[in-house]
């Protein structure tokens, strides 16, 4: 039988995955699989990244905007354990990535050599297969396992591998098992859903929350909504699935959140919950609504609020299916209610997106996004009060791709998902959406996006704030420390890394900045200096006259500038 490089197999498994790039930084104890990247360099695109927390993060990116396996790597010691966060948010988000690390030579294991780290340890809690290579001939074969296992799961396969093994030649035979992998649907049972449909109907404030699980299916959510006459909420990692000018949908519940979301949820009688796990319900949503979750993983079932049905299944099959057998709900107060809140909160956030204070608002930056965004761009917001912005007030059409780190969290995730999201979709429009905070982070990735020529719009909104925590520390009543930062000229840097760069103050430049990042072939950097003012707190509005006095709502309308938009329970009576 012919021979064949270890590493050279090992790599070709990934082909047969389909996996056509993986991000990492060489180091002596990768250089045999360097070497097999460069062989197959023709199918498999080695990514070089400046950190390889950035790789991680791409990596779980990769995933993220299109179900498929993402691929990184890191040499032995400070090169595996750097890519420890990015493997976190993939893991928390339960999307497969397959993350390779080097070893020391098996002749110099358990010897204390140079960067020699017992990795298995260190990753046991992130991954969900994490297995050194014990023979030149197993590592194909192991490598094959953990994508296999990383599908399955959603989660972050681990393989250590010691550099001596991928020199060696061993036995050229098929191994990957990529032709044989299946996936499919999980067909919701007709009695669970005939159980749901008597709390439907006797409903009289329903509300229907999709998640992830219910990507690509607008469709079927907008006919099971006007069906029902349901107003839809969302998770933050479900943005785009719903137009977000659907007059239906109101938006996004919890901190990361809108004021229409927040107020129905809080009083609805029922909730449909489907293809979600949203950590926050016990604090947004009704304790005494009835409530419906739909999932494809059982062991969700009744952790965020109580259930009284639950139906193990597809969740867009789920909606078609009840939407068929269910009795119409006729358009009700209720609905009417929720379609007026929605409205009014449009109207009110648009009505600064021609304020020209110094420095400025987020509304008039997000203005000029939404008018040279094409109609299939990609979105990718870091953590922070950005988040609340681009939740807020990206107007995505539901062709258009958005995410973020969601569970974990992390700042500086920007930078590393438009990388992931402009190699997966060269095509294709891609705008980070950054904090002076979190891009701070990953800036030295815009070197990336210069070496790759990829012409990524990186916006960031400078308030010389660690906002987000700043807010939180204002509602626990402590003093403000540790949050407020030094300011940069990012622009400036973007230049210096040779980006295109652009540095805002006032509401003139914006749109001459925008024309010309649409315009360019190249990274942008497009650093604009906002005001450090909190967005409207929608988690503890004191909007309702039934529960707070004229000063109080007076005060609060006054500090955020809230016009046109009574509460909820008003629009109700």
């Amino acid at each position: 039988m012919s021979k064949i490089n270890a590493a050279v197999a090992m790599v070709k498994v990934f082909e047969a995955w389909e996996v056509d790039h993986i991000y990492g930084i060489p180091g002596g104890s990768f250089n045999s699989t360097m070497d097999a990247l460069y062989k197959e360099r023709e199918s498999v695109k080695y990514v070089q990244v400046r950190h390889e927390e950035t790789g991680a993060l791409a990596a779980a990116a990769d995933a993220k905007l299109t179900g498929k396996v993402g691929a990184v790597f890191g040499s032995a010691g400070p090169g595996a354990s750097h890519l420890i966060n990015g493997l976190y948010d993939a893991q928390m988000d339960h999307v497969p990535v397959v993350a390779l690390l080097g070893q020391v030579a098996s002749t110099a294991m358990n010897y204390d050599s140079f960067q020699e780290l017992n990795e298995n340890p260190m990753f046991a809690d992130v991954s969900i297969y994490n297995r050194t290579v014990m023979t030149p001939e197993s590592l194909p074969h192991v490598v094959d396992e953990a994508i296999k296992a990383a599908y399955k799961h959603g989660g972050v396969a681990v393989v250590t591998i010691p550099v001596d093994f991928g020199f060696a030649d061993i036995e050229d035979q098929e191994i990957a098992t990529a032709k044989n992998h299946k996936t499919g649907v999980v067909v919701p049972a007709e009695e669970d859903l005939n159980a749901a449909l008597p709390l439907i109907e006797a409903a009289e404030r329903p509300v229907l929350y999709v998640g992830q699980g219910t990507r690509g299916g607008f469709e079927a959510i907008k006919a099971f909504a006007e069906h029902f006459s349901m107003p839809i909420a969302a998770a933050v990692l479900a943005k785009g699935i719903v137009p977000d000018t659907y007059e239906n949908f109101l938006g996004f519940a919890a901190r990361v959140a809108t004021k229409p979301a927040n107020e129905a949820l809080a009083v609805a009688d029922l909730i449909v919950f489907v293809g979600s796990d949203f950590p926050f319900a016990a604090y947004f949503f009704n304790p005494e609504a009835k409530f419906v979750q739909v999932d494809i993983d059982a062991m969700k079932f009744g952790r965020r609020h109580h259930t009284d049905v639950s139906i193990l299944g597809d969740g867009t099959m789920a909606l078609k299916r009840l939407t068929e057998l269910g009795k119409a709900r006729s358009a009700d107060g209720w609905l009417k209610a929720n379609q007026q809140n929605i409205k009014n909160w449009h109207d009110w956030r648009r009505s600064f997106y021609n304020d020209e204070q110094r420095p400025l608002r987020p509304e008039p930056v997000f203005k000029e996004i939404n008018r040279i965004a094409e109609k299939d761009a990609v979105f990718v917001t870091d953590v922070g009060n950005t988040t609340i912005s681009a939740i807020r007030h990206l107007e995505m059409n539901g062709d258009q791709l958005f995410t973020t780190s969601g569970w974990f969290a992390t700042m500086g995730n920007g930078v590393p998902g438009g990388i992931a999201a402009q190699l997966t979709f060269p095509e294709r429009q891609v705008f980070t959406l950054s904090g002076d905070g979190g891009f701070a982070m990953a800036m030295h990735d815009i070197i990336t996006q210069v070496k790759y020529q990829l012409p990524i719009i990186n916006v960031i909104f400078s308030n010389d704030s660690f906002g987000f925590i700043e807010a939180e520390q204002e509602d626990t009543e402590q003093k403000k420390f540790g949050v407020f930062l030094e300011g940069a000229d990012f622009g400036k840097a973007g230049e210096a890394l040779g980006a295109d760069g652009f540095t805002i103050t006032e509401y003139s430049q914006l749109e001459p900045a925008f024309e010309a990042a649409k315009n360019s072939k190249r990274p942008v950097v497009i650093d604009i200096k906002i005001k450090n003012e909190r967005p409207l707190p929608v988690e503890e509005l004191k909007l309702d006259p039934d529960k707070f006095s004229e000063s109080e709502i007076a005060e609060f309308k006054e500090k955020y500038q809230v016009h046109g938009m009574p509460a909820l329970s008003e629009l109700l009576k």
